[in-house]
């Protein structure tokens, strides 16, 4: 199904996840789907709650312990996630539906250092090209906004002068946040010095970043760019688009910004999906604390 497929690409190019997990999501997925379809139901559309629970019921029948159980449910509940901001799916099944309890895993992310080391550690090509990439990273950390917000921007969606960026996230919600003088500086660099000779094409129409063909950037594409950058820097953790997102929203927490601010910023339809960084903050106290207290 093409949904899974799709979903199986995002797992991988924007959240970053390793191989193996993908591989026990893409096990949990295609098992889930397999007893979709011998169910009679031909779209995810049609998927009930009732049909959730008839699947987990099957699992625990054939003796899975809790934990697999949970993961699956994990698995199925953030595939409807996607279809469903997706504009896919009319409805999301398991939005109400209570499953066991998780322990939720704090995201990962990057100090302000590794970031500037990050950006900077771009490679430098004699096309220009690295000054759009430059730009691209500077805007993915300013704003907070996901990679596909990024590759769907339109020149129109920049208000340059106010230093705001209108963008359009899932589900066609639009937020207008600030973008920053640095982000905005290396933007107007790449309007100015790049982006004539690869928009001659005339094939990305009105969209901000452009290829070397002057299409539109792919998820694909910015993932190859971070992990250029990544392998220059020798930082050690795992590096992916998301992770800048990620860092964002923690160390405006960091810095004493308002919670809800921060969740106007990255478009969370929910004040609980943002406080999960808060969790990141507090641990990121608690090192502090260990580090410079005189009794820790």
């Amino acid at each position: 199904m093409q949904e899974l497929k799709s979903y199986v690409h995002y797992l991988r190019v924007e959240k970053g996840l390793s191989r193996n997990t993908l591989d026990n999501y893409q096990r949990d997925l295609n098992s889930y789907m397999q007893f979709i379809e011998n169910s009679g139901i031909m779209s995810l559309k049609d998927v009930a709650e009732s049909d959730i629970a008839a699947y987990l019921k099957k699992l625990k029948r054939r003796g899975l312990q809790p934990a697999t159980i949970s993961r699956a449910l994990s698995s199925i509940r953030g595939f409807h996630k996607y279809v469903y901001e997706e504009e896919r799916g009319k409805s999301n099944p398991v939005e109400l539906f209570e499953g066991p309890k998780t322990n939720r895993k704090l995201p990962e992310t990057l100090s302000v250092e590794e970031v500037s080391q990050l950006i900077e550690s771009i490679p430098v090509d004699s096309k220009g090209l690295w000054i759009r990439n430059r730009a691209m990273l500077e805007c993915l950390y300013a704003t907070g906004m996901r990679v596909t917000e990024l590759i769907t921007l339109s020149r129109q969606q920049l208000l340059i002068k106010e230093g705001l960026v209108r963008i359009r996230g899932k589900g066609s919600k639009e937020r207008i946040v600030p973008i920053g003088r640095m982000a905005i500086s290396w933007v107007q660099r790449y309007l100015t010095e790049v982006r004539p000779g690869l928009a001659k094409r005339k094939l990305g129409h009105d969209i901000l970043f452009l290829n070397r063909r002057g299409s539109p950037m792919t998820r694909m594409s910015v993932w190859n760019i971070i992990q250029d950058a990544a392998r220059q820097t020798g930082i050690e953790k795992r590096i992916y688009p998301h992770i800048m997102r990620h860092s964002c929203a923690t160390h405006l927490l960091e810095a004493g910004a308002d919670l809800r601010a921060v969740q106007e910023l990255l478009g969370h339809s929910d004040i609980s999906t943002t406080q999960i960084y808060t969790h990141v903050d507090r641990t990121y106290l608690k090192q502090i604390h260990t580090q410079y207290h005189p009794r820790p």
